[in-house]
């Protein structure tokens, strides 16, 4: 999955899921705070976190919030103290902060982690994705186990261009050859230049857009623009409410260009016991797919506190 980098961080963090989306949608509050004592104002602060507290780190969208506050909960439930640092960035700027142990352990995915530190490696099945991840990450970083929960990277369309060009849930990015120049694409400014973006769908399927319009991570811009069909096509991931609410068409990826996206803990690996690592692993072996998307529905579509939901989910498998 891709996350776009923020111009500003915030403060404070604010647990509400609206103040989430807020601090997406406008892209200007990209860290947080809590009312907890443990936790610090200064996502990108260089300063490693005092005693045994892990560092539990974030993406900047919602579902890798979400992920980063049931991997902090279950670390708690362990007794480990934890420091919340939640929507720094993208994957170019919390990668080196795992590298420099600024955070010690991120929800990542692990194809899309493979693309970064190797676009052009080949990604047969979710095993030897993660090995050879593990041959790529800087060597004090490691990758634990991946969950089932699969969140990919997508090209969809919204509801009135897939009529207007009889596409439907069987159609594939080969269907778009002809009518690409007709359509503004949407996504985060990196999908314009990776390969698990504009790069691969122009390399693979020979796809030219009409234009490219920089929006956010998949989150309440993308959305909004491929609802009011500002753009027509859009980066969208595969576990996102939206999709049934607003009938967008995910369209098959017959090549597999956007590869595997496991859920995955990356980790640093001084920073985190292996208490910490058994507890990170539990939680990958209770998490799928449908429940991932049950999760995330619960934050963006029905409000919830994305804390409370960690919780309440952690407590439903037994791990808190």
């Amino acid at each position: 999955m891709t996350s776009t980098v923020k111009s500003s961080w915030s403060r404070t963090r604010h647990r509400g899921a609206a103040a989430v989306a807020l601090a997406v949608a406008a892209a200007l509050v990209a860290g947080c705070g809590s009312s907890s004592d443990d936790e610090s104002d200064n996502p990108l602060s260089e300063g490693k976190a005092d005693g045994d507290t892990v560092v539990v780190g974030s993406n900047n969208f919602a579902e890798s919030i979400l992920l980063a506050d049931i991997y902090g909960e279950a670390l708690k439930a362990k007794g480990i103290k934890v420091e919340y640092k939640p929507n720094i960035g993208s994957r170019e700027t919390t990668y080196g902060l795992l590298k420099n142990g600024s955070i010690a352990v991120l929800p990542e995915y692990n194809g899309s982690l493979l693309a970064y530190l190797d676009p052009d490696a080949e990604q047969k099945s979710a095993e030897s994705v993660n090995a050879a991840v593990k041959s790529k990450l800087d060597s004090k970083l490691t990758l634990l186990e991946s969950a089932p929960a699969e969140d990919k990277d997508s090209v969809s369309i919204n509801a009135e261009t897939a009529k207007k060009y009889d596409l439907t849930a069987q159609s594939t990015l080969a269907d778009l050859k002809d009518i690409a120049p007709e359509l503004v694409i949407g996504g985060s400014p990196e999908f314009q230049t990776r390969h698990q973006g504009l790069v691969g769908l122009e390399k693979e399927y020979g796809l030219k857009f009409k234009s490219f319009k920089a929006l956010d991570a998949g989150g309440p811009l993308t959305q909004a623009a491929l609802t009011k069909n500002t753009v027509q096509a859009a980066d969208i991931f595969t576990t996102d409410p939206t999709i049934t609410k607003e009938k967008f068409v995910v369209l098959q990826d017959p090549k597999n260009l956007f590869g595997f996206a496991n859920v995955t803990p990356l980790v640093y690996k001084s920073g985190l016991s292996q208490e910490g690592i058994d507890a990170l692993n539990a939680v990958s072996a209770k998490l799928d797919t449908k429940t991932l998307l049950d999760l995330d529905s619960q934050v963006q579509l029905e409000n919830k506190d994305p804390l409370d939901v960690a919780k309440a989910w952690l407590k439903s498998v037994g791990l808190n």
